[in-house]
Formats: C-alpha cells, structure tokens, sequence
C-alpha cells in the first residue's frame, strides 16, 4: 500500500542553482532526490512547497514523496536521511500526511526575509546582502502596505513564466531592524517567480528617494516589470515558513 509523506528541510542555496531539476546545473531537488533513490528506488520523486531561484536560501521547506516501503520509525529515517545529505541541505522531519495531501498545491501561506546591512559582517557573507548609502525604512514600509491593496503582481514577475495567474493575496510585508541588519518580511499564499527580489529592488527605489508611494503603487498598477525596479541579490534571501491545515498531518 502507497503512503504518502512530507519532509521537513533547510538549505543553503549558495552552490545551487534552485530548487528544481535543471539539465545543465545542479539543484536541490537532484540531489536529494539521488540521495532518497538509494532508500526508496530510481523511481523516487519529490515534490517541493514551490521553487526557490539560484542562490536563494530555504530556512523550512517542504516536501512530498510516495513510498510502498514500510517505515517502522519516521524520526529515525529523518535521522538517516540527515546523515546522507550534504552538509548544506538539513532533514528535520518526515511526516505521514494524508494520500492526498499536496506539498505545494495545500499550502495556506509562504513567509520570506531578505536580509540586508549597511556594513559589513565577515562571518555571514553569504546570507546578506550589502546596501550601501542610507535608504528611508519609514519611506519603504509606508509603501510596503500598499501591496495590501492590490492581487495582480505582474509587474513583479519575471516574463513568460507558466502560471495561470498573476494574482497573490499579501498578508504581511514589512522592514524591521535586527542587530546590523534590515529584515524584510512578506507573507502571501503564493509567490510570482522572482516577486520577492523584485519587490524588494522597488522598495529600495522608495528609500532612494527615487520613487514616492504615489510612485510605488503606480509601479504595481501598471502590470509591466520594465517599471519596476531592479531584482535585489538571491543571496539574502530566505524561505522561512510554509504552513498547512493541521488535518493534512497524520500525527
């Protein structure tokens, strides 16, 4: 009997090219994918919570898989499944779920943070992003709301991307100071391909000076990404959260 399950995982996305399997580059779900075939079978196959571009960082990411072998224990084969990965892809859980349940189509909301400073921390080069000048945060979260007001984000996509829609409803976005960094959080139930490096690169026209809010929203309305601004650097990004419906989870 097939059984499905999630597992619970974080990556460094420094050395990858994203999440998804690509010809010529290599990808976070190649190599978990090749790692689990030695466990479950060339067959084997994951499906994530949604895609992270190259470089992006993965703090809780969700995936499932199907499997007729038996598991006597979950936290001992995330235990297992942990030691077999390489050193910048983390096992946390594995879950039995209901046989329907979907990884990427049953979730309720994404959150993710991009991290930024203003000077320089050499011990986490490769989770930040460094800003030079001052930029307005008050300037950039009086328009980080109007993001509230609006679904269509197709001036926030990249072009010619496989969607059947451009809507996304936004829950949270906001700046916050942490120690030396700003911290941007955005929460909606789906993402665009690059929205969050594109929204971001926009804000930072806003704290320029370069944009007013007026400017922002007209940005967002206008449903073309020439006139957005530049897509911020994958490095200080991060997928921190994907929630469920409690009842997917059978524990």
């Amino acid at each position: 009997m097939t059984q499905r399950y999630f597992i619970l995982f974080a990556y460094d996305g420094t050395n990858y090219h994203g999440w998804q399997l690509q010809p010529n580059a290599v990808s976070v779900q190649e190599v978990m994918t090749e790692i689990m075939q030695r466990l479950f079978g060339p067959h084997f196959m994951l499906t994530a919570a949604g895609r992270t571009d190259a470089g992006v960082h993965a703090r809780m990411m969700y995936a499932h898989f199907d499997t007729e072998k038996q598991i006597a224990d979950v936290k001992v084969l995330a235990k297992k499944l942990d030691l077999m990965m390489p050193s910048d892809i983390k096992v946390f859980e594995v879950i039995p779920v209901r046989p329907d349940a979907h990884a990427r189509f049953d979730a309720i909301s994404r959150t993710y943070e991009y991290w930024m400073a203003g000077e320089k921390d050499p011990f986490n080069t490769s989770f930040y992003t460094r800003m030079y000048g001052n930029l307005d945060y008050e300037a950039m979260n009086r328009a980080a709301k109007c993001l509230f007001d609006y679904t269509d984000f197709t001036s926030f996509s990249k072009a010619h991307t496989d969607v059947k829609t451009n809507n996304c409803k936004i829950m949270q976005a906001y700046w916050e100071k942490r120690g030396i960094y700003w911290v941007f959080t955005i929460q909606a139930d789906r993402f665009l391909r690059n929205m969050v490096r594109a929204v971001v690169g926009t804000l930072f026209e806003v704290g320029r000076g370069k944009m007013d809010e007026a400017g922002f929203r007209a940005v967002i309305e206008s449903g073309n990404r020439s006139n957005a601004g530049t897509s911020v650097h994958a490095q200080g990004l991060f997928l921190t959260n994907v929630s469920y419906p409690e009842e997917l989870f059978l524990r």
